[in-house]
């Protein structure tokens, strides 16, 4: 991972693979499937040797232990400047308390506070909305973040499982206004979930949001140790744990792990390897988070961008894993524009190469 990329309309750098540490710490929401510290360091070291700078968190993570775990990890290494150092807040902190939780200025201003001290650490670089609480007026969400931005309490401000009606509208607010820019909207894709193709896409790649996918092998779904078995399925791990979410795999899933399983096996990578790589290429795709149980996973997930997915095992992916979009969305495809919109026309945006993409180093990225 030695080539980085602006964060969507911003000068942040930051890897492709950014590291998820959801699974820090033993307390908490997480703590089903979470790592000690001292199980956490080597992923964290690893990470860090194979080049990546981007890494995720939360105060919702094991009940805040990921915040600690990592800023200790962070110190250890003395690595701070070098990061960039992501958290989140909007899940409840406190169920006795109404104003520890949401979206609301107090409760933000608050979070921050904690989190800064919880990472031992002065700023954040990128600070999040962990997602909509439904209720709070996008307003004062906005003049909240850009208040943390004046403050130095954060370097950047972003957005994380929102409606996408609603990030159009934080960012529009903020250019009217001249206040801090979201420059970074993190949201769930993979094989499996692509729902966000619809409107999310078009809209980061139009308001200049650079988009974090969460989950690119699904939960674990397309890892590949999870095998058809009868009716059933067989293999170790969350899905089939009923305490850390486990849950049936639908028929149009198994399609795209069979077909995911065919392709990998082709290029002789792992299904896992796969998947992150298509998920890392996709449009507005700025980096995509990984998390491992393991050093030797992190390895295996980082060798994810080490080769290209040709174009006819991409389009089987993708005929696979095809969403139904449903209206008025598929008004909206190439077949329907050409179909009605303009039949026997040939209409684009741009010539290709009309801005070719900028790349300052010494090798071109492989995708």
């Amino acid at each position: 991972m030695n080539n980085y990329y602006l964060l969507g309309r911003s000068g942040l750098r930051v890897s492709r693979l950014a590291l998820g540490t959801m699974n820090f710490g033993v307390d908490g929401f997480h703590a089903a499937y979470g790592k000690t510290e001292e199980e956490a360091e080597p992923i964290f070291r690893q990470y860090l040797e194979a080049g990546g700078n981007f890494i995720d968190t939360a105060d919702f993570y094991t009940a805040g232990e990921s915040e600690k775990i990592l800023g200790r990890l962070i110190d250890r290494a003395g690595v701070r400047d070098r990061l960039v150092l992501t958290s989140k807040a909007t899940n409840t902190v406190d169920p006795t308390d109404p104003n520890a939780s949401g979206n609301g200025r107090k409760h933000i201003m608050r979070a921050v506070e904690a989190s800064l001290s919880r990472l031992g650490t002065d700023y954040i670089d990128l600070y999040l909305l962990h997602t909509w609480d439904r209720i709070t007026p996008v307003e004062e969400v906005v003049h909240t973040l850009d208040d943390l931005v004046r403050a130095g309490k954060i370097r950047y401000a972003g957005l994380s499982d929102v409606p996408a009606w609603y990030a159009a509208r934080a960012q529009s607010y903020a250019e009217a206004h001249g206040l801090a820019p979201m420059i970074n909207l993190q949201l769930p894709y993979s094989l499996v979930s692509r729902g966000i193709e619809a409107e999310f896409v078009s809209m980061a790649q139009t308001l200049g949001m650079g988009l974090t996918a969460w989950s690119p092998i699904g939960g674990g779904l397309l890892s590949g140790k999870y095998k058809r078995d009868g009716d059933g399925m067989s293999g170790t791990g969350r899905l089939t744990n009923p305490d850390a979410g486990g849950r049936e795999i639908s028929p149009s899933d198994w399609k795209v792990i069979e077909v995911l399983d065919d392709v990998a096996a082709d290029l002789g990578r792992s299904m896992a390897q796969v998947a992150i790589n298509w998920v890392a290429t996709q449009p507005a795709v700025a980096s995509v988070i990984i998390g491992a149980s393991s050093p030797e996973q992190l390895a295996s997930n980082v060798g994810a961008l080490d080769f290209e997915i040709p174009a006819d095992a991409r389009r089987r992916l993708e005929d696979a894993s095809a969403p139904n979009v449903g209206l008025p969305y598929a008004m909206f495809t190439p077949q329907y524009q050409s179909w009605v919109v303009s039949p026997g026309l040939g209409i684009g945006d741009k010539p290709a190469g009309y801005a070719p993409p900028v790349f300052n180093g010494a090798t071109q990225p492989t995708r």
